[in-house]
């Protein structure tokens, strides 16, 4: 586990902090032993041994998680429970989304991504135009280097009209944050952005929102967090798209599940799913500066971040 510099009581918080998130596995994956799992994921071919992965694949200086993945454990342990198996395994870089925080001030979050030796370059948070002063200070005070949410920005993709809209305020949003240190603004996709479609009055050409929120934002300031598993969910091929539009995807959401016909795709540990990832991966290098790990309802043990860290840090491609 990791090593407690602290002294006095603080030392006596961390112990207990930790010894809470280890029972909490441990309960949790006695419970996985008698019950068994429903459906064993396959092993990845690609991952190599810890002894034959030094110098290979993406740098864990690169690799981050969305800490939405553990929100059911969060809410058992605590984020610094949670935080604290993330840095025992090798985690530099986490993406907290508003539950995270759990009322901290910037300076107090900081203060305990510091303590575990945890960044947050990226999150999920608010992009109110009225308060997005607020979210860049907040932002700023906690090191981000881009600001961003589940989605984009309002008002949507409803309409063409809608899309268009969100656009020039991404442009907007995404100034302001350059402007003010924090880096450009991403939109975060899910199958919706792709399976959202409609005719330029223009050509009459059939075009998808997220192509065209692409094309009407300033590559100054505004990016694109490609979520992988909805992105192929939503039939996309998602090495074209990255061959296509790769100078602006500067963060990869790496998601993996098991593809399920019309029905939405079955969430799994990175390496576990459906996705060939080696030409995804091939295709990022170069223009994705983050690579953020998540599951959606991850179980509430450490195995998910685990497995997939190892996956992404030990890979051939």
């Amino acid at each position: 586990m990791i090593k407690d510099i602290h002294s006095g009581g603080t030392r006596s918080r961390r112990g207990s902090t930790r010894r809470l998130a280890a029972a909490a596995s441990l309960a949790i994956a006695a419970t996985a032993v008698l019950t068994g799992p429903a459906v064993a994921a396959p092993a990845s071919s690609n991952a190599n041994s810890a002894s034959e992965c030094s110098g290979r694949s993406i740098p864990a200086s690169k690799i981050s998680i969305q800490m939405f993945s553990y929100a059911g454990w969060t809410r058992s342990v605590g984020t610094e429970a949670v935080l604290a198996e993330l840095s025992d395994i090798g985690y530099k870089n986490v993406e907290p989304f508003g539950g995270t925080y759990e009322g901290r001030t910037a300076e107090q979050f900081a203060e305990l991504l510091g303590e575990y030796g945890l960044k947050a370059p990226t999150s999920h948070g608010s992009t109110n135009e009225a308060q997005f002063d607020a979210t860049i200070a907040y932002a700023k005070t906690i090191g981000q280097k881009y600001m961003g949410s589940g989605g984009s920005a309002s008002p949507g993709i409803s309409t063409l009209e809608n899309t268009l809209a969100t656009a020039d305020a991404l442009n907007r949003l995404g100034e302001r944050s350059k402007k003010a240190g924090t880096g450009k603004i991403f939109v975060h996709n899910h199958q919706g952005e792709f399976t959202t479609q409609f005719a330029d009055p223009e050509t009459g050409e059939i075009k998808s929102a997220w192509e065209i929120l692409v094309e009407n934002t300033d590559p100054r300031y505004v990016t694109f967090q490609l979520d992988v598993l909805w992105a192929a969910d939503a039939g996309i091929d998602v090495v074209q798209l990255i061959e296509e539009h790769g100078d602006r995807i500067e963060l990869l959401h790496v998601k993996d599940g098991l593809l399920n016909g019309d029905a939405r795709a079955i969430p799994t540990d990175v390496g576990e799913g459906e996705i060939d990832w080696a030409p995804i991966l091939d295709a990022a290098q170069g223009s994705v500066k983050y690579y953020v790990v998540e599951r959606d309802g991850a179980p509430a043990t450490r195995e998910f971040a685990e497995d997939s860290f190892n996956f992404l840090t030990c890979y051939s491609f």
